[in-house]
C-alpha cells in the first residue's frame, strides 16, 4: 500500500508551487482533488505547448489526481467545499493572495469549524503579514528579493535567472510538503490541525542559510563569481569544452582535487584549488584551457575511470537520455485516453520496497465532481440543483 493512501487532500491552487506539492503527495498515494474554476479551470490547461486538447504541463503536474468544478465565488460555492472537508478531507492547499479565503468564505476558522483536524496549508509569494503581502509576484521576484538571484551569473555581470524556478518549488511546494506532513504528524499527538503560512521568498531565502551565515559574519562575498560555490573556487565550476558543451566540475575535498589535477597530468596546480584574486584568475583560465582540450564526450568517457566529482552539463532533452536518471526510472509514460501516451518524469520521493501509487492521466474538468461530491453526502438533486445555480461545472 503507498505510504499516503487514506490521505484526502483538497488542491485549490493553480499553475506550479501548488501542483507540485500535491502531486509529490498524490504520487505517494494521497487522494487529491484538484477544485478548478468551471470557466476554464487551472490556467495551465490552455497554456501552450498544447497537445491534442490540454497543456503538456497540465498533464505534467495534474496526474494521479481527480478534479471538481467548483465556483467558490457563487453563493453556495463555500458550503460544497466546507461540506468536504467535513466529510473527512485532511488537507487543503491553496496559494491565492492573503484574504482571498476569508473573502470566500472558506478561510482557516471556517475550515476549523468544519473539522477541528483540517490542515490547510497557505503558499504565497511574500507571506500571510508584512508590507508586501498582497503584492503580486512571481518566482524571478523572490530569488531576487531573497538575494539568491543577487548571487547568480558571471562575475562582474549582471543577474542571470535561474532556468528552474527556485522559489516556487523549492520555497513553495517542498517547504509546504514539509511542513504538511509536520502538521499531520502532530495532529497525531493532538487530534488538532494547523494552518502552515508558507512564504515562497523565505522558502528562497532558505537556501541562502549556508551562505548568507558566511557573509553576515564576514568571511565572504555573495557577489556572482565571487563566492566558493558560485564560481569563486577553481575546482568548483562550469568549464566549456571542444565541442562547445560544458562540464561541471565540483572538486570541493582536497583529495578530490588531486585526483583531477593527477588525470589531467597537472600536478603544479594542487596547491591552488581555492585560489582566488588574480592566483584564482590564472588556474581558473588553466583549468578552462584543459576542458577546452576534448569534447564532451571524451570528457565524459575519460572521468568513467576517475572519481573526481566531474559530470557532464545535460541541456534540454538530453537528461531523458542520461544513463543513470534511465536506470532510475525517472521517466515513463502514462496513456492518455484523448491524448494517447505522455511522457512523465516522476516525483524524487521513493520507497525502497514500498508500494508506488497507479499512475494515471491528469482529469479532464470537473470530470469527478459527481463522484467525489456524492462520497461527501450531496445528492444527485442537491447537484443537480447547484449545477442549475452555476455553482457546480
Amino acid at each position: 500500500m503507498p505510504a499516503l493512501s487514506g490521505l484526502k487532500v483538497l488542491d485549490l491552487s493553480r499553475l506550479l508551487p501548488g501542483p507540485y506539492l500535491t502531486l509529490v503527495l498524490a504520487d505517494l498515494g494521497a487522494d487529491v482533488v484538484k477544485v478548478e474554476d468551471p470557466n476554464g479551470g487551472d490556467y495551465l490547461r490552455w497554456m501552450p505547448p498544447i497537445l491534442k486538447s490540454q497543456g503538456a504541463m497540465f498533464h505534467a503536474l495534474i496526474r494521479n489526481k481527480r478534479s471538481i468544478a467548483l465556483n467558490l465565488k457563487k453563493p453556495g460555492g463555500a458550503e460544497v467545499l466546507l461540506s468536504l472537508v467535513r466529510s473527512g478531507y485532511d488537507v487543503v492547499v491553496e496559494s491565492f493572495r492573503p484574504g482571498v479565503m476569508e473573502r470566500l468564505g472558506v478561510g482557516y476558522e471556517a475550515l476549523r469549524a468544519a473539522s477541528a483536524r483540517a490542515v490547510l496549508c497557505s503558499i504565497s509569494g511574500y507571506g500571510q503579514d508584512g508590507p508586501m503581502r498582497d503584492r503580486a509576484g512571481h518566482d524571478l521576484n523572490y530569488v531576487g528579493i531573497a538575494g539568491a538571484l543577487g548571487s547568480n551569473g558571471p562575475r562582474g555581470g549582471p543577474p542571470v535567472p535561474f532556468g528552474v524556478q527556485v522559489a516556487d518549488v523549492g520555497g513553495g511546494s517542498l517547504f509546504g510538503a514539509v511542513g504538511i506532513l509536520a502538521a499531520l504528524y502532530q495532529r497525531e499527538r493532538t487530534g488538532e490541525g494547523a494552518w502552515l503560512d508558507v512564504s515562497m521568498t523565505e522558502g528562497a531565502l532558505g537556501f541562502m542559510t549556508m551562505q548568507l551565515g558566511a557573509a553576515l559574519a564576514g568571511g565572504q562575498s555573495l557577489l556572482p563569481g565571487e563566492a566558493p560555490l558560485n564560481g569563486g573556487y577553481p575546482c568548483y565550476g562550469v568549464y566549456e569544452t571542444r565541442d562547445g558543451k560544458h562540464m561541471t566540475l565540483g572538486a570541493l575535498e582536497p583529495h578530490f582535487w588531486k585526483r583531477f589535477c593527477d588525470a589531467v597530468e597537472r600536478p603544479d596546480l594542487v596547491t591552488s584549488q581555492i585560489a582566488q584574486g588574480e592566483e584564482g584568475d590564472r588556474v581558473r583560465a588553466e583549468v578552462a584551457e584543459i576542458f577546452g582540450g576534448r569534447t564532451q564526450a571524451e570528457w565524459v568517457a575519460f572521468f568513467e575511470m576517475q572519481d573526481a566529482c566531474c559530470e557532464p552539463v545535460r541541456q534540454g532533452i538530453e537528461v531523458a537520455s542520461d544513463p543513470q536518471l534511465t536506470a532510475r526510472g525517472m521517466f515513463f509514460e502514462v496513456d492518455d485516453p484523448v491524448e494517447g501516451p505522455i511522457p512523465e518524469v516522476r516525483t524524487p520521493v521513493r520507497f525502497v520496497g514500498g508500494d508506488e501509487a497507479p499512475r494515471r492521466p491528469a482529469p479532464g474538468l470537473g470530470a469527478d465532481t459527481d463522484a467525489v461530491l456524492e462520497a461527501a453526502g450531496i445528492d444527485e438533486t442537491a447537484r443537480a440543483n447547484l449545477k442549475d445555480d452555476g455553482v457546480l461545472g
